[in-house]
C-alpha cells in the first residue's frame, strides 16, 4: 500500500509538470542596448541570419548623427544572438570622410557584397550633400571586408543621381541581373549593376512610388516583387508591389507605423526558417533618442492576397525558432 501511495503522488508530480505551460523564450525589443544599432539589413546563410547596422555615437541630449562604422551580429534562432563587432569602418574607405549611414549586403558569386553610403573627400565631386555610395566584399558575411573598388559606384556628379545618395538595396533577381536602388528626400533611384558588381550597367532611372521619402528595400514573395521604404518625415514604412523588379509600382499601404521619438523609420525584411519577419529600429534604448536608435524585430504577415498586414510593433518581439 505504501508502494502505491509513493507512485501516485509520483505520478501526480509529473502530471503536474507536464501541465504547466512551457516557457517560450523571445528576442526582446530592442534587440541589444549596448551597442547603439540602427538601419537594419539581414541576410540568411547556412542556416544563420546575419544583421547588419549602423552605429549611434551622437551623445545624449546633442542632435545629428555621428556615425563611423558598422556592425555584425547573427543568430541560429532569433533569440540567441552574437555580437560579431565592428566589421566596416569609414577608415577602410581611402575615398570616405565621414558619415557611416544605411547600408545593404547581398550574397552573390559565392561572396558577400556590403553597399555603404559616405561622404566623399573629393571635394570636386561633392554637389548637393557629398554622399557617394561604394562596397567592400568578403567570402563570409562575417568578413573580412575590402574595398572592391576603391571609390564610390555613384556619387553627387552621376547621371540623375539625387541630392542625397544614401540608403542602398541591393537585389539580385532570379535571372542573375543585379539592381542597385537607393535615395531620399522624396526622391528614389535604381540601376543596373555589372556582373562584377561594383559598376553601373546603364543609366540611373527614376522610382516611381507613392510616399517615397528614403529607404527602400526590395523582396520577392511568389511572383510578386514588393518595394517597400520610409514615407513621409517623420516616417512610416510604406510599399508598393509589382510583378516586375522594375516596376510599375502599386501602391498597397502601410507596414509599420511612426516610431515614437524617431522620425526616421528604416526597414529589412526576410524569411528565416519559415516565417516572415520585419526589422526596424526605435529610440527604446535606456538611453536612446531620435540620433540614438536601435533594433527591433516584429513578425511579418500576408493576408491572403498576398497583401502585408501592418505589423504590431512588441517589447517582447519574436519566438525562438528551432
Amino acid at each position: 500500500m505504501k508502494q502505491f501511495v509513493v507512485l501516485l503522488a509520483l505520478a501526480a508530480g509529473l502530471f503536474t509538470i507536464a501541465c504547466q505551460p512551457t516557457k517560450v523564450e523571445t528576442s526582446g525589443n530592442p534587440l541589444f542596448d549596448d551597442p547603439l544599432t540602427a538601419d537594419p539589413c539581414v541576410l540568411v546563410y547556412n542556416d544563420t541570419l546575419y544583421l547588419f547596422t549602423g552605429s549611434d555615437e551622437t551623445v545624449p541630449g546633442e542632435e545629428g548623427f555621428v556615425m563611423k562604422k558598422w556592425y555584425v551580429f547573427s543568430t541560429p534562432d532569433m533569440v540567441n544572438w552574437t555580437n560579431h563587432g565592428v566589421k566596416l569602418t569609414v577608415e577602410d574607405f581611402d575615398w570616405a570622410s565621414h558619415a557611416a549611414f544605411a547600408g545593404h549586403c547581398v550574397e552573390n558569386h559565392g561572396k558577400f557584397w556590403w553597399y555603404v553610403p559616405m561622404v566623399v573627400k573629393d571635394t570636386t565631386t561633392i554637389v548637393h550633400e557629398g554622399f557617394g555610395i561604394g562596397v567592400a566584399v568578403a567570402d563570409h558575411p562575417l568578413g573580412p571586408y575590402k574595398d572592391a573598388s576603391g571609390k564610390p559606384i555613384i556619387c553627387d556628379t552621376t547621371t540623375n543621381s539625387v541630392v542625397l545618395n544614401i540608403d542602398p538595396a541591393v537585389y539580385v533577381d532570379d535571372d542573375g541581373q543585379v539592381y542597385m536602388y537607393w535615395g531620399s528626400w522624396n526622391e528614389g533611384r535604381y540601376v543596373k549593376l555589372n556582373d562584377n558588381m561594383i559598376e553601373t550597367d546603364g543609366p540611373v532611372e527614376t522610382v516611381e512610388a507613392t510616399n517615397f521619402f528614403e529607404a527602400p528595400w526590395i523582396h520577392k514573395k511568389g511572383d510578386t516583387y514588393y518595394l517597400s521604404y520610409a514615407a513621409h518625415y517623420p516616417s512610416t514604412t510604406e510599399y508598393s508591389t509589382s510583378k516586375s523588379v522594375t516596376g510599375p509600382w502599386e501602391y498597397q499601404g502601410v507596414i509599420n507605423d511612426t516610431i515614437q521619438n524617431s522620425p526616421t523609420n528604416h526597414q529589412a525584411i526576410v524569411t528565416f526558417k519559415g516565417q516572415d519577419y520585419l526589422f526596424y529600429h526605435n529610440a527604446g534604448s535606456s538611453t536612446g533618442g531620435p540620433f540614438r536608435r536601435s533594433v527591433c524585430v516584429d513578425k511579418l504577415e500576408y493576408d491572403a492576397n498576398g497583401k502585408i498586414m501592418e505589423v504590431v510593433r512588441t517589447k517582447t518581439g519574436v519566438a525562438e525558432v528551432k
